[in-house]
């Protein structure tokens, strides 16, 4: 069974990438076929693995991909996949509108499908830091790109969503079926230890995840906070932030997870599709004090590995956090239910399916009747 894996992008080191990363040390053989690769940002990948399109040759791809998005398709569509039996997509843009041969079987794993064509697209659009003409032209192209989207998921022959979440995500706006496999976490580089006095937050430092509501909430508590990761709203978040909230920066795993198992708690304020730093943080045996919708309402039992805050805003936050007794929960407990998501579970589950659906699809490409 010749397999070929098809990402998105690589550049950056995200829930995605972990996924896509697990998939390839099942299927070592597998080329990846990418937009294009961030080789100081991504080097877990062997470079003579990873297919590029054209867009991988343009300047400043890395930094400023956003303003290549009217290319993405087109790249998309001329990666040369006609000589594998099984195309694997992970997916939260483009990736599943690849072309595939009519004997080939297209599996797609979707993270969502585009939170800036979709369920965000308003907020994408008034969130951007950019002029009111780039604003005004903005929803023309994303118009186009919606229809694109919506067309190529005719392409895919099974889709598995990374959540329940998204599965709904999937019938609502695509009006197809899926599986439900969870994403993998890392578990081996986890360990219990005894609690400091902070609380932590972290992950890519994004308008959508809502770290403000976090800093407002610790400004006012005046606890010790740690956040770690980076990105765009780095800046306005130390700007906001009091002396009492520190921020780490782009950190190591092994760096994330010695911060993660001495937090009091770990604030998850976003609605996330899946949400795989709260599970990182149970793997660690810490409790996860998170927003009530999303992927988290899949993985935090309550009361027993986190609790939820109802609304989004910083005042629910301050109150469930004031409110919050942290020494009252069974470290051991915790880890042993984020032990259901670590990265073994999620090979066997996928490998299996892979081979029961490619069964399935040779068995339905034979049995067609001649009739004369």
């Amino acid at each position: 069974m010749r397999i070929a894996l098809v990402h998105d992008y690589l550049a950056q080191d995200g829930g995605a990438e972990r996924v896509l990363k697990s998939l390839h040390e099942l299927w070592p053989e597998a080329p990846i076929f990418v937009l294009f690769h961030d080789k100081e940002k991504i080097k877990f990948f062997n470079p003579e693995n990873i297919r590029t399109s054209f867009l991988d040759k343009f300047p400043f791809k890395n930094s400023t991909y956003q303003w290549f998005l009217p290319l993405m398709p087109l790249a998309t569509e001329q990666h040369r996949l006609k000589d594998f039996d099984v195309v694997i997509s992970t997916s939260s843009m483009f990736a599943k509108g690849v072309i595939t041969s009519p004997n080939t079987l297209h599996i797609s794993y979707c993270h969502t499908p585009p939170r800036f064509l979709w369920a965000d697209n308003y907020t994408y659009v008034s969130d951007l830091k950019q002029s009111r003409f780039i604003k005004f032209l903005l929803p023309h192209f994303i118009h186009r790109l919606r229809i694109w989207d919506r067309m190529s998921v005719d392409r895919v022959d099974n889709f598995v969503a990374n959540s329940r979440t998204v599965q709904q995500r999937i019938n609502k706006y695509y009006r197809r079926e899926s599986d439900v496999i969870y994403p993998p976490v890392e578990l081996s580089s986890c360990s219990l230890q005894k609690t400091s006095d902070y609380y932590a937050t972290g992950g890519r430092l994004v308008g959508y995840k809502r770290f403000d509501l976090t800093v407002k909430a610790f400004n006012r508590l005046g606890w010790p906070l740690k956040i770690f990761g980076t990105g765009p709203e780095m800046n306005s978040l130390k700007n906001m932030a009091k002396d009492n909230i520190k921020f780490l920066g782009q950190i190591t795993d092994e760096a994330r997870n010695q911060v993660l198992s001495g937090a009091r708690a770990f604030i998850h304020p976003q609605l996330e599709d899946f949400g795989i730093t709260a599970v990182e943080a149970m793997a660690c045996g810490r409790p996860v004090i998170a927003f009530s919708e999303g992927g988290t309402t899949e993985t935090i039992i309550p009361n027993e590995t986190g609790v939820f805050f109802h609304k989004q805003t910083w005042e629910s936050l301050f109150d469930k956090i004031l409110h919050f007794n942290y020494e009252s929960w069974d470290s051991g407990k915790i880890r042993e239910h984020a032990a259901k998501f670590e990265d073994k579970n999620f090979k066997n589950n996928i490998k299996k399916y892979v081979e029961d659906r490619y069964e399935e699809f040779r068995k339905g490409f034979n049995q067609g009747v001649l009739i004369q």
